[in-house]
């Protein structure tokens, strides 16, 4: 990875630490080539918080399953509700960029994203007992991420205007490293906490988490926009605001609506909108192998690392394959690699002396390994779509495209599961249910000539935002 050799090349440094004037005359210690100033501290910390979240993530498994009783089909649907906020993020930056929030655009919103997701968790470990309200607490989590994640990446983008590309590189990697950490570092504690406190008392920390998004949101340098501070807090109905919105929505349409974007991006989303058999297979392994929280935490712990390996992969090996080749091996060996659950809903690994435990570690690296490396084009893909002047927003369009088709796809596998039968306590079709959702996964193959036949050499920009995107 670019910023991951840069990253090395500082450390390696002896400037790595030490003491660095900037522009203003101000010293500040460097990390990964990147000036510890309070705002890139603030904005490091934030993309921690949202790796560090994935804490309560088996916790809510768990209480659906076990707390209340739902069956793998209401659990996918819920998980499916959650991720509703994902599908509008350019909604937040025309939110965020035009109506500053008691005189401030950035800071405010991160303080206000804190408070909402410390509320939702807040409530989950006190008052949530039923599947409703859990739906909406989760959904309210969510948003808090949501709106954080762009209003943080906004000020990365503002931050790297004008820097050179190495410096643009360094605190990309300070950020996709922050996150990274947050998610490793839950995955090892997720599933130890639950098996050791409880769900509950898992919720309680998850509540403490997002506080601190509201605490560093102290620490950016902004200055309040003058006429605002002093008047109106919510000038929501301000005519220019409205103006500039609809002039945006406008360019922004005019550039999805392009065949050289829009045909793309249909394809993406159909590649994403194939259905999945995620909570049916987690309903298996605690229900019928009785895999402990704590052992499902290691497994996420060994998926986190080989996240990290996927995208390693695709920048050692894939990243100069032509685009319509890539798509059509990940996909068929995905497919192909998927079908190996198969072997441990029906207990064939035992027959070859390799235990539930070992089997399953094994093919969740592989198939993370695989599944990441797969996804990064779809990255590169929409990156390179974007036009100049619209860059912003259309990648996060683009990106909301896509995960509303990883939604529709997760929907489509809670009918499946429902369909077949697939319950807490029955698994006979699963087998069935996991082929019949890697065979769909190469139903798009066809459409690949959508796609643009040319190589995928990104621009050294691109890659900086799609090595932070990956994450």
């Amino acid at each position: 990875m670019i910023s991951d050799k840069e990253g090395e090349t500082n450390m390696s440094s002896p400037s790595k630490t030490a003491p660095h004037k900037n522009k203003h005359g101000v010293s500040y210690a460097k990390f990964f080539g990147v000036d510890l100033s309070p705002d890139n501290v603030a904005v490091a910390m934030v993309y921690f918080v949202q790796g560090v979240l994935g804490l309560a993530r088996l916790a809510v498994s768990f209480y659906m399953k076990d707390d209340l009783h739902l069956d793998p089909a209401e659990t996918a649907v819920i998980s499916g509700f959650s991720a509703l906020p994902w599908l509008i993020k350019p909604v937040y930056g025309f939110i965020s960029d035009s109506v500053p929030l008691f005189g401030y655009r950035r800071r405010s919103y991160l303080i206000l994203s804190g408070l909402l997701g410390a509320l939702s968790w807040s409530l989950m470990a006190t008052v949530v007992d039923d599947k409703f309200s859990v739906a909406f607490c989760i959904l309210l989590g969510s948003l808090s991420v949501a709106f954080s994640d762009v209003v943080v990446d906004s000020m990365v983008v503002e931050r790297a205007r004008g820097e050179s590309q190495s410096m643009s590189g360094s605190l990309q990697s300070l950020c996709w490293g922050s996150s990274a950490f947050g998610g490793i570092v839950s995955s090892y504690f997720s599933g130890s906490l639950v098996d050791a406190y409880g769900v509950r008392f898992v919720f309680s920390i998850t509540a403490l988490l997002p506080l601190m998004t509201s605490a560093v949101a102290l620490l950016v340098n902004e200055q309040p926009m003058l006429g605002v501070a002093k008047g109106s807090n919510f000038p929501l109905v301000d005519h220019n605001i409205l103006e500039s919105w609809k002039q945006s929505a406008i360019q922004l349409w005019g550039a999805v609506k392009h065949p050289n974007v829009f045909f793309p991006t249909l394809f993406i989303f159909l590649w994403q909108a194939t259905p999945h058999s995620e909570s049916a297979m987690f309903y298996f392994t605690t229900n019928k192998l009785h895999f402990t929280p704590e052992f499902l935490g290691r497994v996420k712990l060994v998926t986190s690392v080989a996240s990290l390996l996927g995208v390693g992969l695709y920048n050692g090996f894939l990243k100069n394959v032509p685009l319509r080749k890539i798509f059509f091996v990940t996909t068929v060996f995905g497919s192909a690699i998927g079908m190996t659950q198969v072997i441990l809903v029906t207990g064939l690994n035992q027959k070859f002396g390799i235990s539930d435990e070992w089997f399953a570690i094994g093919d969740s690296l592989i198939i993370t390994v695989l599944g990441q490396a797969s996804f990064m084009p779809v990255l590169v893909l929409a990156a390179r779509l974007c036009p100049e002047g619209v860059e912003a927003t259309l990648f996060a369009t683009l990106m909301s495209i896509s995960n509303a088709g990883s939604v529709l796809g997760g929907l489509m596998g809670a009918g499946l599961t429902q369909l077949l039968g697939v319950t807490r306590d029955s698994f006979d079709n699963l087998a069935f249910l996991i082929i019949l959702c890697n065979l769909s996964s190469l139903l798009p193959l066809p459409l690949l000539g959508l796609l643009p036949q040319d190589r995928l050499d990104a621009k050294p920009e691109e890659s900086e935002d799609i090595e932070m995107k990956s994450n």
